[in-house]
């Protein structure tokens, strides 16, 4: 089976804004030709890829799984136009970064802004996946140093304190959730929810820990960075579950609520492959990112 990449990038970008439009004009499709090339897509892989609602559509299972090995085969053709467009302007070195969007949403874009300052000849390309992608990316080479969160990774792999932070419920102060000190995110899925986009690492973490509770969030909005998610919370659309260190730094009123749940810890490790021959600029970013954790700066 032969896949066009103009497809992969239109399915993308549909199931980013949840409308076949939108997500035309995003790739400068037309509709009609959209529409048509999704139809092709969707009897190349023998199955519905989005279920068609009256206000637009969502992904169905076979449409969740396409997504995934979509947003890895962009991935890697972005990848590579990036690292041979640094080596085009003369960069001395390249650092393919993975990491999950706890980290991206939280201290990662900072603490990243050190390192380049300090190494103006370096380039970092910086991607957000799901903690298991980064670890199967770093394992099989598609990335040099990974950010995740969990028990993820297997013996070929060596691993560093990074960061630590936790997920956390988000609600207005007038909801009637703002008053209950925790709550398990089982019990909090019968409430309209605000989410990040459905190609976020976080939004398919969130699904599939729904999915093991045998519900599925009645998502009412999806945006595409956490200051957004917070704004809409804090204006009553609905709840969210975001990292607290995005929650303490919204400028906007919320009531935060603990969850139960163990996997709400989130205590993010750098990953790296044991038996890898480190370039300098691989070693000086794991330097200076576990230096960052040995400071006691945790992003709690």
């Amino acid at each position: 089976m032969r896949y066009d990449l103009t497809d992969l990038q239109l399915f993308g970008a549909i199931a980013a804004t949840g409308n076949l439009t939108q997500g035309a004009e995003r790739v400068h499709l037309a509709p009609a030709s959209a529409s048509a090339r999704i139809r092709r897509l969707e009897d190349a892989a023998g199955a519905p890829l989005f279920e068609r609602r009256p206000r637009g559509v969502a992904l169905t299972p076979a449409g969740e799984a396409m997504l995934r090995h979509a947003r890895r085969v962009l991935s890697e053709v972005a990848l590579l136009d990036a690292e041979l467009g640094t080596f085009a302007r003369g960069v001395a070195g390249v650092v393919r970064l993975f990491a999950n969007t706890n980290a991206i949403g939280g201290s990662l874009p900072q603490d990243l802004a050190g390192f380049l300052a300090a190494q103006p000849q370096v380039d970092v390309l910086l991607e957000e996946h799901s903690s298991p992608a980064i670890v199967s990316a770093v394992v099989s080479g598609a990335a040099d140093v990974g950010i995740v969160a969990g028990e993820v990774g297997g013996p070929e792999l060596a691993f560093l304190p990074y960061r630590a932070d936790r997920l956390v419920l988000i609600c207005s102060p007038q909801h009637p959730f703002a008053s209950r000190g925790r709550l398990n995110y089982a019990d909090t899925l019968a409430e309209n929810y605000v989410s990040l986009s459905a190609d976020s690492a976080i939004h398919g973490f969130l699904l599939d820990r729904a999915r093991e509770a045998g519900r599925r969030p009645r998502i009412r909005a999806q945006v595409r960075a956490f200051d957004a998610v917070c704004r809409m919370v804090s204006a009553g659309v609905g709840v969210a579950v975001v990292p607290h260190s995005a929650a303490v730094a919204a400028a906007v009123p919320l009531a935060v609520v603990e969850l139960n749940d163990a996997w709400g810890s989130r205590e993010m490790k750098l990953c790296f492959r044991r038996e890898q021959t480190l370039s300098p600029y691989q070693r000086e970013l794991i330097t200076h990112l576990t230096l960052i954790s040995q400071s006691g700066r945790s992003g709690v």
